[in-house]
């Protein structure tokens, strides 16, 4: 039941966003199927959900989008060289290690994805629109706060931003997603 709940969230979380991102040519039609990238979300996620809960009551949008540059991250480790990032155990906190929760989303941006200033402030443009819809369909998904349901739509919001980003970066880096048959 809870899980079956967990992925009715990842689906309307996951179609909201993909709609968004579809349209504004950012993600291709067909999602990317990418487990290596799927497999690190387990860890990622358990993670970054601490700083995620601690930001959220103040900065949502903060605790929400910033998983998504996460997941850009790990796309261009996978795009760059898989045999050694993906034995890194905790990419987010390899990541962390490196910065702060603060600043992530510019390390991210300057020294992993390396984008130049007008690319970067395209991209905050575009995880700043997908964590407000994110955070509005939360807040109008009439979930009581602090409830079990309330906890899995928020980890199921930050998965699928996690996922919505590295198929962005993918996208970004040349893969194009093309369903077959």
């Amino acid at each position: 039941m809870e899980q079956n709940k967990t992925q009715e969230y990842e689906r309307l979380f996951g179609k909201e966003l993909s709609q968004y991102l579809t349209a504004t040519d950012k993600i291709d039609t067909h999602f990317p199927e990418m487990p290596d990238i799927e497999n690190q979300w387990a860890t990622v996620g358990e993670s970054y959900l601490p700083d995620a809960m601690r930001e959220y009551s103040r900065y949502p949008t903060v605790a929400l989008g910033w998983v998504m540059y996460v997941g850009m991250a790990i796309a261009k480790y996978w795009d760059a060289d898989w045999n050694i990032y993906g034995k890194v155990p905790d990419l987010y906190k390899h990541l962390l290690s490196q910065t702060d929760f603060d600043h992530l989303d510019d390390f991210i941006t300057s020294s992993v994805l390396q984008f130049s200033d007008t690319a970067s402030a395209s991209l905050r443009a575009t995880v700043g629109e997908c964590a407000s819809r994110v955070f509005n369909r939360l807040q109008h998904l009439g979930i009581e706060s602090g409830t079990a349901d309330a906890f899995r739509a928020f980890i199921a919001a930050l998965h699928m931003m996690y996922l919505m980003g590295a198929a962005m970066e993918l996208k970004h880096l040349g893969y194009h997603m093309t369903q077959v048959g």
